[in-house]
C-alpha cells in the first residue's frame, strides 16, 4: 500500500510541473508582450491569475476563500501570508484581485520556463546579501508608487514540517509603514497537505483561505514595526489553530 502511495505522490508532483508549464507555453506570446513595459503589468497579472487557477483546478484542488474585508480597486496593499508550499503562489493569485508584485527568493528563477517570467515580473531577494535586501526595498517602493500592491511571505522561507508558523521578518511591515498602506493578513490552511516541500507528499482536496480584516498603518512609525509584525503574526497563527481544530473535529 505504501508503495502505491509513493507512486501516486510521485506522479502527482510530476503532473504539477507539467501543469506549471502548459499555460505558460500556450500563452507565451501574450506573456512576452505583457512584460515589455512595466505599465503593462496589470495585463500580465490577469494572465497570471488564469495560469494559477488552471494549475489548482488541474491538481484537483478546490479553493474555499473567506474574506472578512474586501480590497478596493486601485488601492495599494501589503499582502502577507504563511508560507508552506509552492502552491502558495498560485493560491495567492487566485485569492487576490488587486494587481500585486511578489517579493520572493531568487532560487525560483532557476525553474525552467516559469523562472523566465518570474525573474522579470517579481522582486527577487538574496537573503544572504544586505545589498540585495536594500535593492528589494527600493524596487518595492517604486512598484507601490506605480499604484501596485506588494505580496511578501514574511517568514522569509518555508519552515520545517513540524513548525506551524515561523517568526516574521520586518521587511513587509517596514514597507507598509513607510507608505502608510494597509496590511492584509491571509491564512492558508491546507497548502502543506496539498503540495509540501517533502517530495513524497501531496494530494488533491480543499484549499481553505481566510483573508482577515486589514491592519491599518496610518500614523504608525518605524519604531512600531515589531509591534505591528507580532500583531499580524498572531492573527495568522490564531487562524491556523482554528483551521487545525476544525480539521480534528471533522476527522
Amino acid at each position: 500500500m505504501i508503495f502505491f502511495k509513493y507512486i501516486f505522490t510521485f506522479l502527482y508532483r510530476v503532473w504539477f510541473y507539467i501543469l506549471l508549464a502548459i499555460p505558460i507555453i500556450v500563452l507565451s506570446p501574450l506573456l512576452l508582450i505583457s512584460i515589455l513595459k512595466e505599465e503593462w503589468y496589470p495585463f500580465f497579472f490577469k494572465l497570471a491569475r488564469l495560469w494559477a487557477r488552471f494549475i489548482l483546478i488541474g491538481m484537483g484542488c478546490k479553493t474555499r476563500i473567506k474574506r472578512d474585508q474586501k480590497t478596493i480597486k486601485g488601492k495599494s496593499y501589503m499582502f502577507v501570508a504563511n508560507h508552506t508550499s509552492m502552491t502558495d503562489i498560485m493560491l495567492m493569485l487566485v485569492t487576490v484581485k488587486n494587481p500585486f508584485v511578489f517579493v520572493g527568493k531568487q532560487e525560483l528563477g532557476k525553474i525552467p520556463i516559469f523562472g523566465f517570467f518570474y525573474k522579470r515580473t517579481c522582486i527577487l531577494v538574496d537573503r544572504t546579501s544586505p545589498r540585495s535586501r536594500h535593492a528589494v526595498f527600493l524596487r518595492a517602493q517604486k512598484r507601490l508608487k506605480q499604484g501596485l500592491s506588494i505580496c511578501i511571505f514574511p517568514e522569509g522561507m518555508v519552515p520545517e514540517e513540524h513548525i506551524d508558523l515561523a517568526e516574521f521578518k520586518d521587511g513587509a511591515f517596514r514597507l507598509a509603514i513607510n507608505h502608510q498602506i494597509p496590511i492584509v493578513p491571509i491564512t492558508f490552511a491546507d497548502n502543506k497537505k496539498r503540495f509540501s516541500y517533502a517530495f513524497f507528499s501531496g494530494s488533491p482536496g480543499r484549499m481553505r483561505v481566510k483573508m482577515h480584516r486589514f491592519v491599518d498603518t496610518e500614523g504608525l512609525t518605524i519604531k512600531e514595526t515589531k509591534i505591528l509584525r507580532e500583531q499580524v503574526r498572531n492573527i495568522v497563527l490564531e487562524q491556523l489553530h482554528v483551521f487545525h481544530k476544525k480539521q480534528k473535529n471533522c476527522s
